[in-house]
């Protein structure tokens, strides 16, 4: 009698086991299905429509109109973006509705944006939470594209005098970043932490806030502009939250020689091994312009215009979880050479209101080292010709930057200056004739937070043309294919900037971090690219003799 229950029993148990594997195979597939290896990504460098009067505030409805005439045009770029495949498409900072507004100006442009864990898609329920047309609309375009869309809009909370922190109107004003899925849900809120003077309109978070958001297509954290240049969140999101890929919303006036958009984006890209989506608001008059799409080994689609006054759309391929390289040991390389006397031959100029140490480059090719307190710049390199109309220097700082923010930093920088007078090394140049044939540059760095530049004549980047080896020496791959601007490694010490007690009303807070460089992957086949590496070693090893050189 027990026989047939057994049996009954085992086939049961026998079902219930093959079900939970063909469930278990099934998720996997589904999973694996919806992962994505690589995605298409697109920024936007939008020509903001700007509102007559900033300083004045204008009815809601007024507002609105404005800020609709800038959405038509991110419309236009969101469809095209679409239709071309891409996944993402990032917007600029303040792309909607302008900028220099005071608190009271700002306030009918702000909506209330809520935590993205109630679960909220606008677009099928646009009421739940009051009147948010915007968040309503970039909603809707989501939804009806299936593509994700970071933008930029103000946020804003009421609070009361139980709060000691509320300021004197009763409400905290935020520039803020949002993010909707393909499915018009919204997924991600950022307010900005590190304000930029003159931003006197939006508070800082009490507390920072560390936004990632999870897609098919990899992991994604996000900040806003002057963000950039401080530990949190920046850093902390590439860190301690793995994120593979920064969205990067901005309004940022370009800064020659080493803070150019895309120069300095694209190093931030190399320097912690994540890809970056830039997107520039596009206003030459204020020298805004400067978007890219940035692989951790090589820009993949970059725009710098000051010529017209259009926007311009980038899309590019990434992979999704970009391979993040071992850490640069960047004092390894330069603590290995022997410094030469440079006796009465340095001399001091400003660049961007920092006083460097110089020395001019006077042969067709050399060796050069300069110092300034802990650091050392090494320099080898080889012109095609020394041209006698342009004059090239050598130059390190390592100090605290004090204007438009204050930050510790260490350079070291082989530029173009930009007359034959040695006082004008470190003024903004846009264009050079001198070619380099090679260059290596090292520094002995306090930091792990380093940033390798490369910049070419009319403000163009050198995609696979250098490399950066793991005892840190930046070195080219071959014969550039333009002049040189500039080539920079912009080191940050983030712990030096608390010590430094300057208001916070010039700058933003700061904490310490540690970046790693990727090991720069030429845009050529395999076999041309161990052929590049070991003529570009070859080189650094070559022409800069190291003494004591660690291993």
């Amino acid at each position: 009698m027990l026989l047939p229950y057994i049996k009954q029993s085992l086939d049961f148990s026998m079902t219930m086991s093959q079900l939970l594997t063909y469930v278990a195979i099934s998720v996997f597939c589904v999973l694996t299905a919806s992962s994505l290896d690589t995605f298409t990504a697109a920024v936007y460098e939008h020509a903001v429509i700007l509102p007559n009067a900033t300083l004045t505030a204008v009815s809601r409805q007024e507002a609105l109109a404005l800020m609709n005439q800038n959405l038509d045009l991110l419309e236009g770029a969101i469809i095209s973006a679409a239709k071309q495949g891409a996944h993402i498409i990032v917007t600029p900072e303040d792309g909607i509705y302008g900028w220099n507004f005071n608190r009271e100006s700002i306030y009918p442009y702000l909506e209330d944006i809520p935590n993205p864990q109630v679960n909220w898609i606008p677009c099928n329920h646009p009421n739940r939470f009051g009147h948010t047309p915007l968040q309503e609309r970039l909603s809707c375009l989501a939804k009806e594209n299936s593509i994700y869309i970071v933008a930029n809009i103000g946020d804003k909370k009421p609070c009361n005098s139980s709060d000691p922190q509320c300021p004197s109107d009763g409400r905290y004003q935020y520039n803020t970043d949002v993010v909707f899925d393909s499915q018009g849900k919204l997924v991600a809120r950022y307010h900005k932490q590190n304000l930029f003077m003159g931003e006197d309109q939006f508070n800082k978070p009490t507390e920072s806030e560390v936004v990632t958001f999870d897609t098919p297509f990899g992991r994604f954290g996000m900040f806003t502009c002057f963000d950039i240049l401080f530990h949190d969140p920046a850093v902390t999101l590439v860190e301690d939250f793995h994120v593979d890929t920064i969205v990067f919303p901005t309004a940022w006036m370009n800064v020659l020689p080493h803070l150019s958009a895309i120069e300095f984006h694209s190093a931030w890209a190399m320097g912690m091994g994540v890809n970056f989506l830039a997107s520039n608001i596009h206003y030459p008059p204020k020298k805004m312009t400067g978007s890219g799409i940035y692989a951790p080994d090589s820009p993949r689609a970059f725009h710098y215009d000051m010529k017209t006054q259009e926007g311009k759309l980038l899309l590019s391929q990434l992979d999704s979880h970009p391979y993040h390289p071992v850490l640069v040991n960047w004092t390894a390389y330069a603590s290995g050479i022997e410094a030469l006397s440079t006796g009465s031959q340095e001399f001091k100029s400003i660049v961007f209101f920092d006083e460097f140490t110089f020395l001019e480059l006077r042969g067709v090719a050399g060796n050069y080292t300069v110092c300034q307190n802990d650091l050392c710049c090494h320099l080898s390199y080889k012109m095609s010709e020394k041209r006698s109309d342009e004059v090239y220097a050598l130059g390190a700082f390592d100090g605290l930057h004090t204007v438009e923010g204050t930050y510790h930093l260490q350079i070291c920088t082989l530029l173009k200056c930009k007359t034959m007078g040695l006082h004008t090394c470190g003024d903004s140049v846009e264009t050079a004739s001198t070619r380099f044939d090679m260059f290596s540059l090292s520094g002995t760095f306090g930091t792990q937070y380093v940033f390798p530049e490369v910049l070419l004549s009319e403000i163009q980047l050198a995609p696979g043309e250098f490399q950066v080896s793991s005892d840190g020496c930046l070195f080219s791959l071959k014969p550039l294919s333009g002049p040189v601007l500039t080539v920079t490694l912009f080191g940050r010490l983030y712990e030096k900037d608390q010590a430094s007690n300057i208001s916070s009303d010039l700058m933003a807070q700061t904490l310490r971090a540690h970046p790693y460089i990727p090991d720069n992957v030429s845009q050529i086949n395999s076999d041309n690219i161990l052929k590049e590496r070991r003529r570009a070693h070859y080189f650094c090893k070559r022409l800069i003799v190291p003494t004591g050189r660690r291993q």
